[in-house]
């Protein structure tokens, strides 16, 4: 099968939100380019006239647009419940009690009824000690606050904004889940999300919701009785990365405990197979992702060096994403490195990779192209982050492949950062914005995504699927990349694959 058309080519608009215009089929683009809005904007309500007549909107936009306002309603209300319970419970509110006791009581009786009742915010109470310890109690005694509610109403808008460009979710096994999901009936969605595995398969059943996997996860966390893991849905809800994980409210913190190690970068030499492949490379997006996959998953990484056609010498480092064997091993490429490298920058493949250029002896002020896979990936945009490599080295372009990087920045404002994304694949939707996200990319940077058919996760994921895909009917977007990174044409005169260790 071909890719499939998954839509139009997104674009910002200046209320923050996205709207779609025709575009070559097969694809959907966003580009962060100012400028290129069309919005009109009545009561409150984008896109929307006096009489409720739709400017240039699809339903898919409309669905986005309602997402985002229940959205802010419902974080306004959470702090709304905070701010009210703060004041009923602090110290000023206290000394004003002994002052004028039958004033505070009044207030307080009001008080609770606006945080309880509900007309009001419907058992809101958190924040502080008291507020914290009433919003556990509501939620274990299945008490949602309003919301609580108007969250699950915005992710339930999200949802079905993706069920337009994704048929496969509007499936009566598809739609039992999500609704099920939805409406936090927990046996019945272990019931439908065995049925719905039992009829496609588990790969077939990971490609059918990937679209909505972080919605999914979200309404998990904020409907269960667990009072701890509830920041990953709320946080998820505003469109920032979960610091938490989605079933036990473990904090990422721990991570820098279990993934500490320095990391350590030594030269290897390239096995027969390695070295054929490297020996066709040249400067092509197709080539660099057919280099990745032959670096394999095991801790190497290769630094091409480049003799380019202007005259000037520049790099490459290719960084290939997770092994899946073992949860931790002795090369960052692990699946603790992996959740340790969407959370936060210094880990230890991003200090593996920096001792490897310093290693290699680059030249500080050297232009320098990162390319990496999934957590390759990751790591390319923690490494344009980091505020002493981006002023030691230029870089230039950071290209990644099924890497969920949407909340990353490199210090450098002109890097130029180019995400390819394939919408069957699960990994790039974990950084929180999925296909319905109304959360946009920043200016500037480039983000190409299709919807492949031709794989399920996790061979979507594959860096084969993402070369197969440029190489066929997506060769346009190849061509778009090639001409971004023309500047590293010329000849190659180092290939040297470094083994990345832990310690």
């Amino acid at each position: 099968m071909t890719p499939q058309a998954t839509g139009n080519p997104t674009r910002q608009l200046s209320d923050g939100q996205r709207t779609n215009t025709p575009g070559p089929p097969g694809t959907t683009e966003s580009a962060g380019v100012p400028g290129t809005a069309e919005a009109s904007e009545t009561a409150g309500v984008p896109g929307v006239g006096p009489a409720g007549a739709v400017a240039g909107r699809t339903d898919t936009e409309l669905l986005i647009a309602a997402s985002v306002l229940l959205a802010d309603a419902a974080l306004a209300a959470k702090r709304a419940g905070a701010d009210l319970t703060g004041a009923v419970t602090g110290g000023r509110f206290a000394l004003q009690a002994l002052r004028r006791p039958a004033w505070a009581l009044g207030t307080a009786l009001s008080c609770v009824r606006a945080l309880t009742g509900p007309a009001g915010l419907g058992f809101g109470a958190n924040g502080g000690v008291v507020g914290e310890l009433a919003r556990i109690a509501g939620n274990v005694t299945r008490r949602r606050p309003a919301a609580v509610a108007m969250a699950v109403d915005a992710f339930a808008l999200r949802i079905e904004a993706a069920t337009v460009t994704h048929p496969n979710l509007d499936a009566p096994h598809a739609r039992r889940l999500t609704g099920a999901l939805v409406a936090g009936d927990r046996l019945e969605a272990v019931r439908a999300l065995h049925a719905l595995v039992e009829r496609l398969g588990v790969t077939r059943a990971l490609t059918t919701v990937s679209p909505v996997i972080m919605e999914l996860l979200a309404l998990t966390g904020l409907l269960d009785e667990n009072p701890v893991n509830d920041d990953f849905s709320w946080v998820t809800l505003a469109g920032g990365v979960p610091t938490t994980d989605p079933f036990l409210g473990l904090p990422s913190s721990l991570l820098k405990f279990l993934n500490p190690g320095p990391g350590r970068a030594e030269r290897a030499e390239p096995d027969p197979i390695l070295a054929k492949v490297l020996g066709g490379s040249r400067n092509d997006i197709v080539s660099y992702i057919n280099d990745i996959g032959a670096l394999g998953n095991h801790g190497l990484v290769l630094l091409r060096r480049v003799a380019c056609a202007d005259g000037a010498e520049r790099h490459v480092l290719l960084l290939p994403g997770t092994s899946f064997a073992l949860l931790s091993n002795s090369t960052p490429q692990d699946l603790i490195g992996a959740f340790d490298g969407c959370l936060r920058t210094d880990t230890t493949y991003t200090r593996a990779a920096r001792k490897l250029l310093h290693r290699a002896g680059v030249p500080a002020g050297s232009e320098l192209m990162l390319v990496g896979h999934s957590l390759g990936g990751l790591t390319a945009m923690n490494l344009a982050a980091d505020p002493d490599v981006a002023s030691e080295y230029r870089i230039t372009h950071v290209v990644t492949l099924g890497s969920p990087i949407d909340n990353k920045r490199p210090a450098d404002h002109t890097t130029q950062v180019v995400s390819l994304v394939n919408k069957h694949d699960v990994i790039p939707m974990l950084d929180g914005r999925g296909p319905a996200s109304p959360h946009d990319i920043p200016d500037g940077w480039l983000e190409l995504s299709w919807l492949d058919e031709s794989y399920d996760y996790p061979l979507s994921h594959a860096p084969q699927a993402y070369s197969d895909s440029l190489r066929g009917e997506l060769a346009h977007h190849r061509a778009r990349v090639n001409g971004l990174i023309r500047r590293y044409d010329g000849e190659i005169t180092g290939n040297q694959p470094y083994m990345l260790r832990d310690k």
